[in-house]
C-alpha cells in the first residue's frame, strides 16, 4: 500500500499538534503552579451569627503583617466590603499577606478581589480560602461573577489597602 507523500506530511502535522495540545493541557494543570482553594472548612449557613469567625466578619491580626479576613456573602451584598447598606470597606495595611475565608448564606455567589490572584466561589456551607499579597496602597474593586439573582450587577465591593502607618485596627 502506497501513502502519498503530503497524507504522511499532514499526518506528521496532526500528530504534533496533538502532541501540543497535550502538553498545554499539562503544563497549565501542573506546570504553572496553580493550585485549588482550600475549602476544608465547613459552616452551617443557617447560624453564621453564632460562629465564633463569622457572626462578626471582618479584618483580623493574626501575625506580623498577616490578616484573616472573614467575609460573608449573601444577597447581594458582601458582609464587609459593600460600600452599600453601611458595610465598610474591607480596610488592610499595605505590605501584607491578606487570607480571605468566604462563605454564603443563601446562594453560589462569587468573589473576585480585581487585580490579584483572589477569585473563588462562596459556596453556602463551605469556607473558601484564598491568599492575597498586597504591596501598595492602593483601591481593588470586588465582584460577584457568580450569577445570584435579579440584582446580581449591583453586587459589588471594594477593598482599600491604606499605607501601614495610617493603618488603625481598631476601626474594622
Amino acid at each position: 500500500m502506497h501513502i502519498h507523500k503530503y497524507e504522511k506530511l499532514w499526518f506528521g502535522i496532526s500528530l504534533l499538534l496533538i502532541v501540543g495540545f497535550i502538553a498545554t493541557v499539562t503544563y497549565g494543570a501542573v506546570g504553572a503552579g496553580i493550585q485549588m482553594v482550600n475549602n476544608d472548612e465547613t459552616v452551617n449557613p443557617n447560624t453564621l451569627s453564632e460562629h465564633p469567625k463569622f457572626s462578626d466578619p471582618g479584618v483580623e491580626q493574626v501575625g506580623p503583617n498577616e490578616y484573616d479576613v472573614y467575609v460573608i456573602a449573601q444577597q447581594f451584598i458582601f458582609r464587609p466590603g459593600s460600600t452599600v447598606a453601611g458595610q465598610p470597606p474591607i480596610t488592610v495595611p499595605a505590605n501584607s499577606t491578606v487570607n480571605f475565608h468566604i462563605t454564603s448564606t443563601d446562594v453560589i455567589h462569587g468573589f473576585s478581589v480585581v487585580g490579584t490572584n483572589a477569585n473563588t466561589m462562596a459556596i453556602p456551607g463551605e469556607v473558601a480560602e484564598i491568599t492575597v499579597e498586597v504591596d501598595e496602597p492602593k483601591e481593588y474593586g470586588i465582584v460577584c461573577h457568580e450569577y445570584c439573582g435579579q440584582a446580581h450587577h449591583t453586587m459589588a465591593g471594594v477593598m482599600k489597602v491604606v499605607p501601614e502607618d495610617e493603618y488603625n485596627g481598631s476601626d474594622q
